[in-house]
């Protein structure tokens, strides 16, 4: 099973829908932000985002909340406060205890998992990925769209 995520940042319109449109084994977009109003992207906003996947992609539009971490929690590491090590390991922990792992597997697998961060590395979507791998006993195949 492949599952593919995305973020937004460093992307202009053309650039994300066209990634997105590029593999067409991506059936929904899960979006794994805090807040999916954010003015940072107009085109990323909830509403505008599931119009446009649905009429240039072809693709279903989800907001999982759960699957994003706490202002509480982000806030510290976009400030540096916190280190990578200690917010990845708050997440670990934030997601253990929301048991994420009860979501419909079907939301996943051939989904295309969204956040800001341009690169996964040091993003959450990525822990997402690999925390369900662990709990699901899954092997996802993830292809990371830069």
């Amino acid at each position: 099973m492949k599952v593919f995520s995305i973020g937004f940042t460093e992307k202009n319109a053309e650039k994300f829908f066209s990634l997105i449109k590029s593999q067409p084994a991506i059936k929904i977009l899960v979006d794994v932000r805090l807040n999916n109003v954010s003015q940072l992207s107009g085109f990323t906003k909830k509403n505008d985002l599931q119009y446009f996947l649905k009429e240039l992609c072809n693709v279903n539009y989800v907001h999982i909340p759960d699957l994003a971490p706490t202002k509480e929690m982000l806030n510290p590491y976009k400030k540096g406060n916190i280190t990578w090590e200690v917010y990845e390991n708050n997440f670990l922990n934030l997601m253990a205890k929301r048991n994420i792992e009860r979501i419909d597997k079907s939301l996943i697998e051939d989904s295309c998992l969204l956040c800001s961060e341009h690169k996964p590395h040091y993003c959450h979507r990525r822990l997402v990925i690999e925390y369900l791998n662990n709990h699901w006993n899954t092997d996802f195949e993830v292809k990371h769209l830069i």
